[in-house]
């Protein structure tokens, strides 16, 4: 397997646990949170999805679906233009309310951008530098590694919200 097809099929598997976690529920079940302060599955998968699409925007130059594609005016969320709901308070996880197909919609536009980007990645490009305000500067192979760690633990997460959900467990 090429550097591309290894970056491709991780991707993938953020696709697919995303979808087990969303499709067939309905709004208000996306919605649930198991605590108070706890996050929704629609706000976990809105939230990958916005990191997913801000960061491979970033690291490759080019504009995020979430404006470019309309989105954001879809999604008609009251945050401000380039919020990803990183730090996000417990109020502001309860304002994200979507329906599946919404959710799934954004989530697969971003990954379809995502295998157009990585096709053509080769190992030596995971050395170019996208990020120059850490020390060290980050790499297009460490934040793309990120990306996917962040985005499988919120897959996850969603998915046992969904578990919960699914036996009768409510906020």
């Amino acid at each position: 397997m090429n550097t591309a097809g290894l970056l491709l099929d991780s991707f993938g598997r953020v696709r697919e646990a995303v979808h087990e976690a969303v499709e067939g529920l309905t709004d208000e079940e996306l919605a649930v949170r198991i605590d108070p302060g706890a996050n929704s599955i629609a706000w976990l998968v809105w939230h990958l999805t916005r990191i997913q699409d801000d960061h491979l925007a970033g690291a490759f130059g080019t504009g995020q679906l979430w404006d470019t594609d309309g989105w954001r005016d879809r999604f008609g969320l009251p945050f401000p233009k380039g919020e990803t709901g990183y730090g996000h308070t417990s109020a502001q996880v309860a304002k994200v309310r979507a329906p599946a197909e919404l959710l799934l919609g954004y989530h697969d536009a971003v990954h379809a951008r995502t295998e157009e980007l990585l096709r053509p990645v080769t190992n030596a490009d995971l050395d170019r530098v996208v990020d120059t305000a850490w020390d060290p500067p980050v790499t297009l192979g460490v934040r793309l590694v990120s990306v996917i760690a962040e985005d499988l633990q919120h897959a996850g997460q969603a998915g046992y919200v969904r578990g919960v959900v699914e036996r009768g467990g409510t906020a």
